[in-house]
């Protein structure tokens, strides 16, 4: 305790409990950082991409995202970050034909705070289609005021060796959101939606297709557009 006197000259106490302090938690933020994702695993790899799944991390606060990290090569080599999930899910793409590639995941809070890095799963790449190509025709099966169906989507090996995978990208128009799809790995990003072959359908002879992909989209009443720029690797 001290003793000051006031503007009138008299005296008062002054106890030291009366100054404010800042506790542990006042103004010091979410300083936890998320668990490390788990069960990292790779699917539908192509000679060009990867699919990536993973168990959710858990946060005290929640998880705002993950950092998708990569090296190549089966060791050494620095992994670097090459795109974000805000799910627990991610598409590669991009990469080389008959090439090893690792990949880490680590979750994000809104605070900024990262987790501890998964564990690393490893891919191959499949060779090349050797002076090859494919290419993706949709054709509208049916529709109706909010929606449609594409059936099939049409995959040809324009080339003149075997392919062992595909990968088909498109885009969907504003508004247009998939409702479902069938023999194939989908994932989606913003507008654009990549379909990987399946285990049943990946592999096609020179001149040779499938008819067997499709998928069914939802869009806004009246909307008579139909997705674009379909595009096979």
């Amino acid at each position: 305790m001290r003793i000051a006197a006031n503007k009138s000259g008299n005296l008062a106490e002054w106890r030291d409990w009366q100054t404010p302090t800042l506790g542990d938690g006042d103004g010091g933020g979410d300083t936890t950082p998320p668990t490390a994702p788990s069960g990292l695993a790779a699917s539908g790899t192509t000679s060009t991409g990867t699919s990536l799944s993973w168990t959710a991390a858990t946060d005290d606060t929640g998880v705002s995202g993950y950092d998708v990290l990569r090296a190549t090569g089966a060791s050494g080599g620095t992994f670097a970050q090459v795109g974000t999930s805000a799910t627990t899910s991610y598409a590669d793409t991009g990469l080389t034909p008959a090439t090893t590639y690792r990949y880490q995941v680590r979750a994000r809070d809104a605070a900024g705070n990262t987790s501890p890095v998964s564990g690393t799963v490893q891919v191959t790449t499949q060779p090349g289609s050797g002076g090859g190509g494919c290419t993706a025709v949709p054709a509208v099966q049916t529709q109706w005021s909010t929606g449609y169906v594409v059936q099939p989507l049409t995959i040809t090996n324009t080339g003149t060796s075997a392919m062992n995978g595909w990968t088909v990208t498109f885009t969907l128009p504003a508004g247009h959101q998939l409702a479902g799809s069938w023999n194939g790995t989908t994932t989606v990003s913003g507008q654009t939606v990549t379909i990987r072959n399946v285990a049943h359908n990946g592999a096609l002879a020179p001149g040779a297709s499938t008819g067997s992909v499709g998928f069914q989209v939802n869009r806004p009443s009246g909307d008579t557009a139909f997705p674009s720029g379909y595009t096979c690797a």
